[in-house]
């Protein structure tokens, strides 16, 4: 029973270690989310252009509001693409467990020199997120209004 035990323990223990130094591989998790695809798993969320909000700015100004925005978030780095292709990755990992989640933003102009945008937020280990992803999602836009008004 203890050598069980032991393996039991060990297993977690390395799961754990296994999940909070894994690196983020951009070449898999940069993908943008005007072509990504749900998998069907709730541990995902897609906000595409037609419910996003529209921002009175042109798409390159609200990448970089967005990018300061996201950049002030706890435990989150920029990890793949540019403020000049207008298409970001992000990761941010859970303050305990250091879960990775990724996050990408596609930024549009539209016709009327307004923009938008289309943000793909999913999570990296397990099937359900309780919502996280979502949540952050509408937390980022909330918090991305605010920081555009207080400019």
């Amino acid at each position: 029973m203890k050598f069980f035990l032991l393996i039991v323990v060990s297993l977690g223990v390395g799961f754990v270690l296994w999940v909070r130094f894994s690196r983020d591989n951009a070449a898999r998790w940069h993908v943008d989310p005007m072509v990504a695809v749900l998998s069907g798993k709730p541990n995902q969320y897609l906000l595409k252009p037609a419910n996003a909000p529209v921002f009175d700015m042109d798409a390159a100004a609200l990448a970089q509001a967005f990018d300061e925005m996201a950049l002030s978030q706890p435990n989150v780095r920029l990890l793949a693409g540019s403020l000049d292709d207008l298409w970001l990755t992000y990761v941010q990992r859970s303050a305990l467990m250091r879960y990775p989640d990724y996050i990408s933003v596609r930024f549009i102009d539209r016709p009327d020199g307004t923009a938008t945008l289309a943000i793909f937020s999913r999570s990296r280990f397990g099937h359900s997120d309780l919502g996280v992803n979502r949540k952050r999602v509408e937390a980022w836009i909330k918090a991305l209004g605010q920081a555009i008004v207080a400019r």
